[in-house]
């Protein structure tokens, strides 16, 4: 199936029954993990797994990296939120996407799966994940 960009929907029913909270400085620990072109990422994945993760060498660790957040806002009648852009130093590594989840909930909760539209490859160098604005139309994550 591959990796295919989207809002999980459990996701969508958790923030229902507020078992998410982006406030930057109170709010949930939110990671960053990253996958290979073999993992199956989409609207239904659900939680964290560890099925197709990079390999814990390169520069990656297991869970990837905390995601800094930046507390939701409106852009119009759109709630938005935004990430700070996120790096591996001294990496070596070929990623195909991402998933983004709750590392504060007791099952490591998805937000969303991101394909990168292709392999990315670094070799000793840095790798950066880099977050679109947050605004209706552009933000990672966007409510309307």
């Amino acid at each position: 199936m591959g990796i295919t960009s989207a809002v999980c929907n459990s996701f969508k029913q958790e923030i229902l029954v507020a078992e998410h909270n982006f406030t930057a400085s109170s709010g949930n620990t939110f990671n960053l993990a990253l996958y290979d072109s073999s993992a199956d990422l989409s609207k239904s994945t659900t939680a964290y797994t560890t099925s197709e993760e990079l390999a814990t060498t390169g520069g990656y660790t297991a869970k990837g990296k905390a995601l800094t957040s930046v507390t939701p806002v409106l852009d119009s009648d759109t709630a938005v939120c935004d990430f700070a852009n996120t790096s591996w130093t001294s990496a070596s590594f070929t990623a195909r996407g991402c998933l983004i989840f709750n590392d504060s909930h007791s099952s490591d909760a998805s937000v969303c799966a991101i394909d990168f539209g292709g392999d990315k490859t670094v070799t000793s160098g840095t790798f950066t994940v880099e977050f679109p604005a947050a605004a209706a139309s552009t933000a990672i994550i966007q409510i309307a």
